[in-house]
């Protein structure tokens, strides 16, 4: 069985749910922070882990 999990990556800016993800959650204990682009905010902003 696969210890990867899909997770939810929101924009911080607006908080809109933009992107899915899969995290290893017994390799990686901290929430994950990328800069992706935000189609609402038209720009690439600081996107962070999110509860389902």
């Amino acid at each position: 069985m696969s210890q990867e999990q899909l997770i939810k990556m929101a924009c911080s800016k607006c908080g809109r749910t933009n992107y899915w993800s899969r995290k290893n959650k017994k390799l990686v204990e901290r929430k994950i922070e990328v800069k992706k682009y935000c189609r609402w905010c038209r720009a690439h902003t600081v996107h962070k882990e999110t509860k389902k």
